[in-house]
């Protein structure tokens, strides 16, 4: 049966349960996809939605895997992530998901179960204080207890989601509630006090922020994931385009532009591109928007941007001041902000500024990127020149999803992109085992894209369970495998900054293609250079899922790199040798 919001709410008069009322609520709310794991205090929604045609339900093999497949799917359409799991060990496993949602602003509704009411506090079998656990790390956390309730609290839940500043919520609900009779009729959120996610723009800031581009010299732009998340990409370009001023991204804001776009000039921050951190303090002008300037971009607060003025943009006026002082906060929404900002600012050219990100560039591609992408034969294989042949060989418009340490920060240096919505990775928190099930949820938001996971060895084992929901949804991910034999960003820090001392870094690997085979995904295994253009181009024409295994330098590092805590223009070309203007 397929419901339409106006079959639920000619139905509203219906006596039904709270979990029939739930799945209800989440189809008028507009939800059609949901990640989850049963147990016993969630049986009830779990027996409701065996009928119920209008949801999707992917049984993942963990429930951080099921935040992570959420978030992907958040992050690849702009839409709200669902998860539906049961009471103890099932909410304490969301715990590290509700943190990376939180930390990067992602969109995303637990539902957990929990005991009856009358056991609260009990220590019941598998009873543990979800909210008390939730709510250090959510934008809100509501127990519900009795089935009246719930209509209301899940689009009240969806609503803070989804609104202001997204980020996760969780819904605890009693099994009193799921099992209990209601009327329904579908619900609308609750306007809490306080809560404010519309912001009205002051004009005289717009004014301000358009004097202050007209008369700067040297401004740069730092976009971060904020204009992803407010659409924004177009109205950032326009900008950029009309004022000539170079972008730079931070990890969460790549893709808010296209790589190939004249005025793209990198990634900001410690692995980002010379150019973009040179500018930095070089720049009488710093644009921020929709990002945080958290300690990976900006190095030692105190020296960064030391000759700048800087206009910090963003929807959550929390952030302002927080690590960098700024000249001009903007609070609004990305999107509405610079739309009123792009008439007011002035045409104009910017040569003589523009000639030192030429000049960092062509630095960086003869004492970097020739050796990351340009080795000889007999050399073996590096992170960057995967990263970078896959991107080329599916034509710059797949959906990069990358796990966390080197290949993360290989793959959003040398995997480009030309559509918005393009690189997904766990940024804030940093959390490994992120990728493959961010992959399989974008995947799944986004059937009509190529997906593509690229993870270490080292994360690729944290939740590689999740094998299986691969293999039971034949989720089309490619999975491209970084494998160097170690957990190579700490193998990074230990060569450089203690001596080169390996402890606990080397790993003993399982056969990943005897892994893959047992979950029926076909594995290509690549041990020299010679077969790796082949290789994905078979691929990425295979349907369905395929893991490339290929084999790396366990000895290559990511550089440049600014050191934690040094100036961000204190730039590392290689171990030996710094950046000099």
């Amino acid at each position: 049966m397929q419901l339409t919001q106006d079959t639920l709410v000619n139905k509203s008069t219906a006596t039904i349960t709270g979990a029939e009322a739930l799945l209800r609520q989440l189809t008028f709310c507009g939800i059609d996809t949901v990640f989850g794991y049963p147990g016993g205090a969630i049986l009830p929604v779990y027996d409701a939605l065996y009928n119920y045609s209008p949801l999707r339900h992917i049984l993942v093999r963990h429930e951080q895997g099921a935040m992570h497949a959420a978030q992907g799917f958040a992050r690849a359409s702009g839409r709200v992530g669902v998860v539906i799991v049961t009471s103890g060990p099932g909410a304490a496993n969301c715990i590290t998901g509700l943190c990376d949602a939180m930390m990067d602003s992602t969109p995303l509704v637990l539902i957990t179960g929990q005991v009856g009411a009358r056991f609260l506090g009990s220590d019941a079998f598998q009873e543990t204080d979800v909210i008390a656990l939730a709510q250090p790390v959510t934008k809100w956390a509501r127990q519900v207890r009795c089935a009246e309730e719930v209509p209301e609290a899940i689009a009240t839940a969806i609503h803070i989601a989804s609104t202001g500043r997204p980020g996760p919520v969780v819904i605890d609900i009693a099994k009193d509630a799921q099992v209990g009779s209601l009327s329904f009729r579908p619900a609308s959120p609750t306007i809490h006090r306080g809560y404010s996610p519309k912001v009205e723009i002051n004009l005289d800031d717009i004014d301000t922020a358009a004097a202050m581009i007209n008369s700067a010299q040297r401004p740069l732009i730092i976009s971060g994931g904020g204009v992803a998340i407010s659409g924004a990409e177009r109205e950032l370009q326009r900008l950029a385009e009309k004022a000539d001023i170079p972008v730079g991204c931070t990890l969460q804001g790549l893709s808010t532009i296209p790589s190939d776009h004249p005025l793209f000039v990198g990634m900001a921050g410690m692995h980002g591109a010379i150019a973009v951190n040179v500018a930095t303090n070089q720049a009488d002008l710093i644009i921020g928007i929709g990002m945080r300037f958290d300690d990976r971009v900006t190095g030692r607060v105190s020296t960064y941007a030391p000759h700048a003025q800087i206009i910090h943009i963003d929807i959550d006026s929390a952030e302002f001041n927080k690590t960098v002082q700024a000249t001009l906060p903007v609070h609004g929404d990305a999107k509405q902000v610079l739309a009123r900002l792009w008439p007011m600012v002035r045409s104009t050219k910017r040569p003589q500024w523009r000639s030192l990100f030429t000049h960092c560039a062509a630095v960086e591609d003869t004492e970097v990127m020739e050796r990351e992408l340009r080795r000889r034969d007999d050399e073996p294989m590096t992170m960057g020149e995967v990263a970078d042949a896959v991107s080329r060989a599916a034509g710059y418009r797949a959906i990069a999803v990358a796990d966390v340490g080197q290949n993360q920060m290989m793959t959003a240096r040398y995997f480009r992109h030309t559509l918005p919505r393009s690189f997904i990775s766990s940024g804030g928190l940093g959390t490994m085992g992120f990728g493959l099930p961010a992959a399989i949820g974008a995947a799944i938001a986004c059937p009509d894209r190529t997906v593509c996971y690229f993870g270490g060895d080292g994360g690729i084992q944290m939740t590689i369970q999740e094998f299986g929901t691969i293999m039971q949804y034949r989720v089309p991910v490619k999975m491209i495998l970084l494998n160097n034999n170690f957990l190579g960003n700490v193998r990074q820090w230990q060569q450089l900054f203690f001596g080169g001392r390996f402890s606990q870094t080397p790993m003993l690997n399982p056969d990943f293609a005897a892994i893959a085979g047992a979950y029926g995904i076909p594995c290509i295994e690549v041990a020299h250079r010679c077969e790796l253009l082949p290789a994905i181009e078979t691929m990425l024409a295979t349907e369905g899922p395929v893991l490339l295994n290929v084999d790396i330098d366990p000895t290559d590092m990511v550089f440049p790199m600014t050191p934690a805590g040094a100036d961000v223009d204190h730039i590392m070309l290689n171990p030996d040798k710094l950046f000099q203007l």
